[in-house]
Order: C-alpha cells, then sequence, then structure tokens
C-alpha cells in the first residue's frame, strides 16, 4: 500500500459517496487508474464495505449502553453465548476481552425501559452468561471518524 491507496482511503473514509470522478480529483489521478486502486483495496479485504452513518435518535435508539458480561469461560459455552447474541439486534457492537469482563457490548434502544426488558428477557437469559454490567452512556465525545491510514 502507496501514499495514494492511503489517500484513497482517508478520502472514502470521510464521504464514502463521493464519486470515482471526486475521489481522483482528491488523490491526484485519473478516473480509471483510480477505479482500479479502489477495486484492488475492495478485492484485497482492506475496503471491507460501504454503509450510512445513522441518527441514533432519529430511528429510535438515543438511548445507549455499555454492557460487561462475565461468561463462563469454557469453549463451547463462550461459542454459544457469542452465537446467540447475533440474534439480538439491539446489540451494536459486542467484543471479547482478555480479562475480565469477559464482553463487552454496545446496545442501542429507545429508552430505559426498553433497556430494562431486554436486560431481563435476553442479556440475563444468554448461555453461560454469570454477571451483566451496565453503563448508561451520558454523551458521546468522540464519534468513530474511520481508522487512522497515515500520512
Amino acid at each position: 500500500m502507496d501514499d495514494i491507496d492511503r489517500s484513497i482511503l482517508r478520502e472514502l473514509q470521510n464521504d464514502g459517496r463521493l464519486t470515482n470522478q471526486e475521489l481522483a480529483q482528491r488523490v491526484g489521478l485519473s478516473a480509471s487508474p483510480c477505479m482500479r486502486r479502489v477495486r484492488q483495496l475492495e478485492q484485497d479485504g482492506v475496503i471491507r464495505g460501504y454503509r450510512a452513518v445513522i441518527d441514533p435518535e432519529a430511528v429510535g435508539r438515543g438511548f445507549e449502553v455499555l454492557v460487561s458480561v462475565e461468561v463462563r469461560r469454557d469453549r463451547e459455552t463462550v461459542e454459544a453465548f457469542e452465537e446467540a447474541l447475533q440474534d439480538v439486534p439491539d446489540v451494536i457492537e459486542a467484543y471479547r476481552l482478555f480479562g475480565s469482563p469477559g464482553c463487552l457490548i454496545r446496545i442501542a434502544v429507545a429508552d430505559l425501559t426498553a433497556y430494562e426488558r431486554l436486560w431481563i428477557e435476553r442479556l440475563t437469559a444468554l448461555p453461560g452468561v454469570t454477571e451483566v454490567n451496565s453503563q448508561i452512556i451520558m454523551k458521546r465525545v468522540k464519534e468513530s471518524r474511520g481508522l487512522p491510514v497515515g500520512d
């Protein structure tokens, strides 16, 4: 990956809706070589996809919670937990961690009542869960703007 590829990645992270022509101008290429580079980055798995960034409030999911979960630490239980977690649409991110807690989950729901229902009906019922601790997000201080790809 060279400086032009990194420039392409920076520009697409800032605005994934750029036309190929606009992108080419911004990175100093003509349209055809720019398109070839983007396609190669996609084929190589560097660019894994494109998506819209949605305002959680606008879709009724403005109440966000970070949840640390302890799960029994045997392979079968952890795999069952992770598989079951895939079926919980309110979970928007989940990470298995070294140490404690074993898992960190980000959840987006409508309000406290919706979260309480999710906590009672789904989270505590997931396979192997021994502890669930919730941290309600007060304010988003910094939002993901993509990965640093070098200068």
